[in-house]
C-alpha cells in the first residue's frame, strides 16, 4: 500500500487534489480533521486542541488506509500541525514531534502558494504563504528524501502528481528476486 500525503501552506490545493487523485486511482483519502473540527468552533483554538486535532487526523488517516485499494491518500501530515503550532504558540507539542518521526509515506507532495488565495473563514494567513512555503520545503529538505514540489495550474498539478505516483506503482509491480544476480553481459568473463 502506498501512502502519499499532501502538505503544504493554506490554499494550495490539498484538499481538492487529494480528492481528485483517490477519484482518479479508484481509493480512499482521508480529508483533514482540522476543518470537521474548527468549523463548529469557528476557527477559534487552543494549544490543548492541536493533539486532539492531531489525534484525529491520525484515526482518520488509519480509517482510509483500512480500507484503500494500492494507494492511499492524505488531505495533510502532521508537519502542518507542527508548523501551525510554532506559529500560533511558540512550540509544538512533543506527542505531534513524536509521531512526525513515526509516520512514514512513499511520497509527501509539497504544493506550491502559486494558486491564488481563496477567503475562507478558517484560513489565517493570506500574505504569508511563501513564509509558511519556505518552512515546509526546509523541513522535508532536513527529514524527508521522498518528497517532490507540485506547482502550476490545478490541471498541471494533478499532472505532476499522477506522474510521480504512476512511477510509485510501476516500480512496486515490477518483481524482485531475493538473491538473483544480474546476468553477465555476453561477452564478459563467468565467474
Amino acid at each position: 500500500m502506498l501512502r502519499i500525503a499532501l502538505t503544504g501552506p493554506e490554499s494550495t490545493g490539498k484538499t481538492t487534489l487529494s480528492r481528485l487523485l483517490a477519484e482518479h486511482y479508484a481509493t480512499t483519502w482521508a480529508p483533514e480533521y482540522a476543518r470537521a473540527y474548527l468549523e463548529p468552533r469557528s476557527g477559534h483554538y487552543t494549544l490543548a486542541d492541536l493533539e486532539v486535532i492531531a489525534r484525529g487526523q491520525l484515526a482518520a488517516e488509519e480509517a482510509a488506509a483500512a480500507r484503500a485499494h494500492r494507494v492511499v491518500f492524505f488531505d495533510t501530515d502532521f508537519l502542518v500541525l507542527k508548523i501551525w503550532s510554532e506559529h500560533a504558540f511558540g512550540h509544538c507539542p512533543e506527542w505531534i514531534l513524536r509521531q512526525i518521526e513515526q509516520q512514514q509515506y512513499d511520497l509527501v507532495l509539497l504544493l506550491d502558494v502559486d494558486l491564488a488565495w481563496e477567503p475562507d473563514p478558517l484560513r489565517e494567513h493570506p500574505n504569508l504563504r511563501q513564509h509558511f512555503y519556505s518552512l515546509y520545503h526546509s523541513e522535508l529538505s532536513s527529514h524527508v528524501s521522498n518528497f517532490a514540489e507540485i506547482s502550476g495550474p490545478p490541471a498541471r498539478r494533478f499532472e505532476q502528481a499522477c506522474y510521480l505516483i504512476d512511477e510509485l506503482l510501476a516500480a512496486a509491480d515490477r518483481p524482485t528476486l531475493v538473491g538473483a544476480r544480474p546476468n553477465p553481459a555476453p561477452d564478459s568473463p563467468q565467474p
